[in-house]
């Protein structure tokens, strides 16, 4: 654990300790995870550990969270019933997806927004709860629609087989939880496992790191 102030070298940090493994320790790149929150942090880490190791630096894994998990899921989403090719929604998509879904349903974009409906998705997908597991209060209008939306809205993204920014990583936990073989590949491949900004993960980002370092 790292643990300084803004702009104190956190990230220089864990890109030396990078090098200092490989270097000094013989460790294969391949065996190292680095993940952080934006592209440009990890293209950031990247140039760095490029800048330190030259070609032994190839083969390190250094990601953002999504695409790390976009890369598992193109290995693995038959298993959820998806095919290898599946489309990425982004914000834009998503919120045009629900409004069509909510039309379907005959709702009211005045009483239920599809900004605030979209916001409560990523939400419970954050928390990791799936429509199957997510149980609305019997007293709140929202909650009820919400669980009719939620439930359509997947059901439509695996008819058209897409999946949003918040699937990728619930799906990928869901991988690591219900098949056990395709975990047990990634904490054999990724023995060294680093979390840039780690005070930022979310609920789902911290399960998904901590599964992979059992």
């Amino acid at each position: 654990l790292v643990f300084a102030g803004a702009g104190s070298g956190k990230t220089r940090v864990l890109t030396y300790r990078i090098a200092y493994l490989i270097q000094e320790r013989g460790v294969l790149p391949r065996n190292i995870f680095a993940v952080t929150f934006t592209n440009k942090a990890a293209d950031e880490m990247r140039e760095r550990a490029e800048h330190l190791l030259g070609k032994s630096a190839r083969g390190i894994w250094i990601s953002t969270f999504h695409s790390a998990c976009a890369r598992i899921l193109r290995q693995h989403i038959d298993h959820l019933g998806f095919r290898p090719n599946f489309v990425i929604y982004d914000d834009d998509d998503q919120e045009r997806h629900l409004k069509s879904v909510m039309k379907e349903l005959d709702l009211d974009f005045k009483m239920f927004h599809p900004r605030a409906m979209q916001s409560a998705i990523n939400r419970l997908k954050n928390e990791g709860v799936t429509p199957e597991q997510y149980r609305p209060s019997p007293f709140n209008i929202f909650e009820k629609r919400l669980s009719l939306v939620y439930q359509r809205y997947q059901e439509d993204l695996q008819r058209n087989n897409g999946v949003d920014f918040g699937d990728l990583l619930l799906f990928v936990t869901l991988l690591f939880k219900n098949f056990p073989e395709v975990l047990r590949s990634y904490q054999e491949l990724c023995r060294y496992v680093m979390v840039d900004e780690f005070q930022d993960t979310n609920l789902i980002q911290y399960q998904l790191i901590k599964r992979l370092a059992e």
